[in-house]
């Protein structure tokens, strides 16, 4: 795990390598081992390559510094993340008579390329970004894993092109425009997050999960090369004994083999079904007792300690608490925002920041139990989807808007899931169905509070693009393809990288999921929690209060902390003077938000963190508006 940034540069705006060195080491919380850097002219003495690597050494220590060279020169690579195939692979490529001067999985990423050219990430099991130098052909190969569990922002402009794991980097780059992108501001209000490709900046965009882009001779061209199961697997699996034992099979694998490391690992562990899973497919494969970290708060029913205590006696784990208090989230709030390059989405995102710079002190890679409700069919919502059409067929547009709609908003915050199912069942757009799950505002609402009309059409359409099966499957491949990438995989990333750790996520596996993709929807949200396959193949094996507890979620006491000890913090940044959002918005809406939260009538803890966090982000990146 690594940070990468660079640059393919035209001759008026060729750059020393100090401006190389300094870029790139804005990202040295991502690599604190070593450290590299390259410059190249292409063969016409036209354009300036750059490459600037961070390393945190988890692989062959000795012998994976970056960037990495081939003998011949033909090659060369920065690369972030993990390919966990790469002894099979590495079998592979001796087999077809390559050879190799190092034990890492880096040189089999280059062996692989002059093998098998672009066709080569089709084979990676793994999470990547990187960057390519081919100097035969003169071009430059950009790359993201299947789910974009590693990031690739890019910048392009009259022939030149930067690239990073990090927007910072990209926006300190002499002369860049941080101009804002004023749609994505707009989408942020519907999601609470942009969606990819798009970012705050005009100027940067995401490099899309799934997809390889290539630079030649000025021009570049990206391409997708991965399509989730979800929209291309008929279900074909009829015993529900046969879906448990193919998923044992391969989650018991997915885990084997993020455990591949030459560096001191363990395990994040919420006490939830996920992580525990992981936590006890680890315990099998381990020679050691495994180690293992949680978070948590003082305050009533926002913390999942004991339950995480209960999993970490059973397996004999060696076990770190830590308890957030109200200062020290304070005190790495904006880190968290600067690192981010966006708006944090969620306030859990702050304690796992926390946490693993907690965790960096013993290990420096753990597995977590990310992406497993979007495999499985974990969320409440999944089950309502699959409701809603009868819904919308039983109840017309019109009753719905005049009648239900309306005494729906009246209804108190302590009824908000119910709240959010309703107001879901009401959109017949799928865009806004999806954004209606995660609380965001509506497109009405949006408008009224920016002054002016939206380009409501999201900035990348694949997300909705699945037309196989279900609303359940639909449902789980737009979680697959923008929640995940642009939300909980972003903050997988950026808050464990800022603590200087990087993290597996074994239920993010493409194998894996193109079995899951296999079962039918029943096998998924069948019984009670969903995650049918997933409680029934962990029966035996967790304690029954792990398996069939409710599903908490892992959420900050945010709403309170705004009612106490953030209480004036939250007027100075939404109401004040010096307030940047205040600007952007409407003020009095703003005010209305912040006095009704603060005065208990309503609970807009997920709106007033959505603008604190835009407030803190203008801020820190002092975006041009």
């Amino acid at each position: 795990m690594c940070g990468i940034f660079g640059w393919v540069l035209a001759a008026a705006k060729h750059q020393n390598r100090e401006t190389l060195i300094g870029l790139t080491d804005l990202m040295s919380h991502r690599g604190p081992d070593a450290s590299g850097y390259w410059l190249h002219r292409t063969s016409d003495d036209r354009y300036q390559i750059g490459f600037g690597h961070r390393r945190l050494s988890i692989i062959d220590i000795a012998g994976g510094a970056q960037p990495m060279a081939t003998e011949d020169g033909s090659f060369r690579l920065v690369f972030n993340g993990e390919i966990y195939n790469y002894l099979e692979l590495r079998k592979e490529l001796i087999a077809l008579g390559h050879h190799f001067r190092t034990d890492s999985d880096t040189e089999v990423l280059i062996e692989a390329y002059r093998a098998w050219q672009l066709d080569a990430v089709r084979r990676l099991r793994g999470m990547f970004a990187f960057a390519l130098w081919d100097d035969a052909e003169q071009r430059l190969v950009l790359a993201r894993d299947a789910f974009g569990k590693k990031p690739l922002f890019l910048a392009e402009a009259q022939g030149a092109v930067l690239f990073g794991s990090e927007i910072e980097p990209l926006v300190q780059f002499p002369g860049f425009s941080r101009a804002l992108d004023s749609d994505a501001l707009g989408h942020y209000l519907l999601n609470r997050y942009v969606p990819g490709p798009s970012t705050f900046f005009q100027s940067v965009k995401k490099l899309q999960p799934g997809h390889f882009a290539v630079w030649q001779s000025g021009m570049l061209k990206s391409t997708r090369y991965f399509t989730p199961p979800f929209a291309t697997t008929v279900p074909d699996v009829e015993a529900f004994d046969d879906a448990i034992r193919l998923f044992e099979g391969a989650f018991d694998e997915a885990v084997r083999i993020r455990m591949r490391s030459d560096a001191p690992f363990g395990a994040y562990l919420s006490g939830g079904i996920d992580s525990s899973a992981v936590v006890a497919t680890m315990v099998k494969h381990s020679t050691e007792p495994v180690r293992t970290f949680s978070v948590g708060f003082r305050e009533t029913g926002y913390s999942e300690l004991d339950h995480a205590r209960v999993i970490a006696g059973q397996f004999g784990t060696i076990h770190n608490e830590l308890n957030v208090e109200p200062g020290a989230f304070m005190d790495h709030w904006s880190t968290a925002v600067l690192r981010r390059g966006a708006p944090v989405s969620e306030a859990s995102d702050i304690p796992i920041f926390m946490l693993s710079e907690m965790a960096s002190r013993s290990v420096k890679m753990v597995l977590t139990g990310e992406g497993a409700d979007e495999l499985m069919g974990g969320y409440p919502k999944y089950r309502a989807e699959r409701w809603i059409g009868l819904y919308q067929w039983l109840i017309p547009q019109l009753l719905h808007e005049r009648l239900i709609h309306p005494l729906i908003r009246s209804l108190p915050y302590g009824m908000r899931r119910a709240k959010i199912v309703a107001l879901a069942a009401g959109e017949r757009d799928l865009a806004n169905r999806m954004r209606a799950w995660f609380g965001g505002l509506s497109v009405g609402e949006s408008e009224a509070m920016l002054g002016r009309l939206l380009s409501a059409t999201p900035p990348d359409l694949f997300p909705y693009s699945s037309q196989i099966g279900s609303s359940l499957r639909r449902t789980l491949f737009f979680d697959q393809t923008s929640w995940l990438p642009d939300n909980l995989l972003e903050r997988g990333d950026r808050m464990m990288m800022a603590g200087s750790i990087e993290g597996r996520m074994p239920f993010m596996d493409t194998v894996l999921a193109g079995v899951v993709a296999r079962f039918p929807d029943d096998f998924l949200t069948g019984g009670k929690g969903g995650k049918r396959v997933l409680r029934a193949a962990m029966d035996k094996v967790l304690p029954s209060e792990i398996i069939r507890r409710r599903k908490i979620g892992f959420r900050v006491p945010i709403g309170e902390w705004f009612r106490g000890p953030y209480r004036e913090f939250l007027r100075d940044m939404l109401v004040s003077e010096t307030s940047c959002v205040a600007q952007m918005v409407s003020g009095g809406r703003l005010r209305q938000l912040v006095t009704e939260h603060l005065g208990t009538r309503q609970n807009h803890e997920r709106l007033l963190w959505s603008f604190v966090n835009l407030e803190i982000f203008l801020r820190a990146f002092r975006v041009a508006s």
